[in-house]
């Protein structure tokens, strides 16, 4: 089940893992203006994190140009954008919303997400996500089409593998968010 992914220590690992790999790309090449890139990492508070990782969550990866300054922030699979809540949280959860069900409401009270968070996500997901130039650029890939209404969980079953294999083929997949500004509302 994905939701238990939300409390496995291993799993969360690999997300920073694959961040780390993701910063490491970003970090090997220079600023567009041709300065060494310097790690400027920044603090990050994240909710629905685990105690046993919090520590490794705090920062996230970026780099600042040793000539103009300039900030390069590489892609993450553990944040979506400027959100408080960590990226496979907003996922799991709002998969879990749509369904509006009892696991939902369990899951929202465990996490102590706010179901107006919950129905802030969903709104996102079904209106703003595909109209994402990400979604746009990839949405023909997905045969056949995936009905907005059912995001992210009927994105989430397109992807391969086990649970935690689909969960981070997916997080993988929306990572070139987490760099762009992208129209969460306040509060998520």
């Amino acid at each position: 089940m994905c939701h238990a992914l939300l409390q496995d220590p291993k799993f969360f690992r690999l997300l920073l893992r694959i961040d780390a790999e993701l910063a490491a790309e970003v970090h090997s090449g220079r600023c567009a203006c041709g300065g060494v890139l310097h790690r400027a990492n920044y603090p990050r508070k994240p909710r629905a994190c685990l105690k046993e990782v919090r520590s490794e969550f705090a920062s996230r990866f970026s780099f600042c140009c040793a000539a103009c300054r300039k900030r390069k922030t590489s892609t993450s699979v553990r944040f979506l954008g400027r959100r408080v809540y960590l990226a496979l949280a907003v996922v799991l959860c709002s998969a879990r919303h749509a369904g509006q069900n009892t696991a939902a409401a369990r899951v929202s009270t465990d996490l102590d997400v706010p179901v107006r968070t919950l129905q802030r996500w969903r709104q996102w997901w079904v209106d703003l996500f595909p109209l994402t130039p990400l979604w746009q650029a990839h949405c023909a890939r997905f045969m056949p089409p995936v009905a907005s209404d059912l995001f992210p969980a009927g994105l989430l079953k397109r992807f391969s593998g086990d649970a935690a294999e689909q969960l981070m083929r997916l997080l993988v997949f929306l990572s070139p968010l987490t760099v762009t500004a992208i129209s969460l509302p306040e509060g998520g």
